[in-house]
């Protein structure tokens, strides 16, 4: 009784219909040895036969122009059992030349073959009996048994008729199947082993992705350090500022008391009048002194300016070396070790710039010493100077008075007895002052032996000086070392640098090959570009739309009119402008 029911034989001969069909398509694909047009026939006659099977069993629809029957309905619930296939579905809507439900469902057909996931999709819109029961009867083949894809030319056409005569029998190709089988069996093992392959590919992605990732995270905390070590220059830079604010107060506050000293010693003038002398052995002495001084202070402060100089070339250097690490930073992400050890030298020569602000700021205390008493010594000259000129206007005023005196006694003779008790009063005031005026020469005696020592301890700290010179030279030498260790570092980073570069390429060529064997690029839609890419010129009637094989973005005409075979197609094809350049630098790198 069930073979008797017309709908259970129709499916039957539908089932054996499409056995036959791919059957016959697997061998005569083989025995064509390329790539399968649309126009092939026996494509044609499976997309008829499985255009059948799909509409066995289908429900009538009831529309505003009569009753209707449509494979697009069930397709579309496919978009909301697989996520994956909402982007067909939304493909075959935006077609612009599909008129009827029919010529959708054949389109989506179509796509799907060409995302080669049809297989999947029927299998889930059959695992769905219950939503396939609104749409098909009881008996129909899609309740029972498992679909395929049809694409056709002219999607919106009548259902074409079935070509039997394709299926028949052929005795003259039954010696040939073993043969055919054998070949079969290899191209899926092949397809197993180019499968196995892309899966080991993308492990090898996933691993270098990690890694630029982790690169990325450790120059981002070097960014981080960098700043921090800015921040710290900075601040020293202000602490050095406010120590030279303090020092410019001090010396105020030294002139201030260097004048308050100049007006106590004017008050002791008049008591050096005898001692003209010794004052002026003290002041050649001091002079000498002075000279010597001046001398010692002119050399050092010459050293203080090359060093100035020297301090200068080295921050240039350090700013030369900053702005390098930013424009190779690109470099630097695959060369982690190699920048630790471009840190612990930058590290270094911070310690040692740190050392020698140090050693700078202890020359600057020194220099600044040395110049007061320099100060001290030249207004101790100044101050003996003025006595001295006192000293020999006394002594005039003096000679003066005695040759007065004279005239005056041939003059008083008789008025000299009267003067006697005056003079002897006169004579122990005299006796009085030479006492104080002693006192005084001892004193200044006291003030010689201190001037000496003071010269004693300036000549110690000129063999300081000394000693800072050859510190100085020391720290030339170090900064010429580092100064090569640089150069050693730069050339390092430019040989891995192309290095990178060339890894780079081969990680391009690594992608290129997965997404051929993936089954190619992402080609934008005709809708979502109005401009051409490369030279965003609007498209119109005269500019038309090209689609590049290697990238799949839209071109204009000259910027796409090159042609260059593909890993996915041994033919040339069309590319962009901008592949075509790509592609020739990578063959022309790596000619193999």
């Amino acid at each position: 009784a069930p073979l008797r029911d017309p709908m259970t034989m129709e499916r039957a001969n539908l089932l054996n219909m499409a056995k036959l069909s791919i059957k016959g398509l697997i061998e005569s694909a083989l025995s064509f040895g390329r790539t399968l047009d649309s126009d092939y026939p026996p494509l044609q006659q499976f997309f008829v036969v499985m255009e059948h099977c799909l509409k066995h069993g289908l429900r009538m629809k009831k529309s505003f122009l009569g009753f209707n029957k449509s494979l697009w309905g069930p397709l579309e619930l496919v978009e909301k059992l697989c996520p994956e296939a909402a982007e067909i579905s939304a493909s075959v809507r935006d077609l612009p030349g599909l008129k009827t439900p029919l010529g959708r469902a054949r389109a989506w057909l179509r796509l799907a073959l060409m995302q080669k996931r049809l297989a999947d999709y029927l299998r889930l819109l059959i695992t769905r009996k219950d939503l396939l029961s609104d749409f098909y009867e009881n008996s129909a083949l899609m309740l029972e048994e498992e679909g395929a894809v049809i694409v056709g030319e002219d999607l919106d056409s009548q259902v074409g008729v079935i070509d039997f005569s394709m299926y028949l029998k052929n005795d003259i190709d039954d010696y040939r199947s073993e043969e055919r089988n054998s070949q079969i069996a290899s191209i899926l093992d092949q397809k197993n082993y180019v499968e196995e392959l892309n899966r080991q590919l993308n492990s090898t992605v996933h691993g270098l992705q990690g890694r630029v990732d982790s690169l990325e995270k450790s120059n981002s905390k070097l960014i981080e350090e960098l700043a921090i070590a800015k921040n710290n220059i900075i601040k020293l830079q202000e602490e050095n500022q406010q120590l030279r604010s303090e020092n410019s107060l001090i010396l105020l506050k030294a002139q201030q008391h260097l004048e308050v000293t100049q007006g106590d010693v004017s008050l002791e003038r008049d008591t050096y009048k005898q001692s003209r002398q010794g004052l002026d052995e003290m002041y050649n002495e001091a002079r000498r002194q002075l000279k010597e001084e001046c001398q010692l202070r002119q050399d050092v402060e010459n050293e203080l300016v090359v060093q100035v100089s020297m301090k200068q070339e080295m921050e240039l250097a350090m700013k030369l070396l900053e702005k390098d690490i930013h424009e190779k930073q690109d470099t630097l992400i695959g060369l982690r070790q190699q920048l630790d050890e471009v840190k612990a030298i930058n590290v270094e020569m911070y310690q040692k710039m740190q050392s020698s602000d140090e050693e700078m700021k202890k020359k600057n205390d020194v220099i600044s010493r040395l110049e007061e008493k320099t100060n001290q010594i030249t207004a101790t000259m100044k101050q003996l100077e003025q006595r001295l000129q006192e000293a020999e206007r006394h002594r005039t005023s003096a000679e003066e008075g005695t040759r007065r005196f004279k005239l005056d006694f041939a003059n008083k003779a008789d008025s000299l007895q009267r003067q006697i008790e005056h003079r002897e009063k006169q004579l122990f005031q005299l006796e009085t002052d030479l006492k104080i005026e002693r006192e005084w020469r001892q004193t200044l005696q006291n003030d010689l032996d201190r001037e000496r020592d003071t010269v004693a301890q300036l000549s110690t700290e000129a063999m300081q000086i000394n000693g800072l010179k050859k510190e100085f030279h020391r720290l030339q030498d170090e900064n010429i070392q580092l100064k090569t260790i640089c150069e050693d570092q730069e050339q390092a980073l430019e040989e891995l640098g192309s290095k990178l570069s060339e890894s780079k390429l081969k990680i391009e060529d690594i992608k290129e090959a997965n997404k051929a064997l993936q089954g190619g690029q992402v080609w934008l839609k005709d809708k979502d570009a109005s401009h051409c890419k490369l030279c965003e010129k609007e498209f119109s009637i005269s500019r038309r739309k090209h689609h590049c094989r290697n990238c799949g973005e839209i071109f204009c005409n000259s910027c796409s009119d090159n042609e260059l075979p593909l890993p996915a197609s041994p033919k040339p094809v069309r590319v962009c402008d901008t592949c075509h350049a790509l592609l020739l630098q990578r063959c022309s790198s790596n000619p193999t």
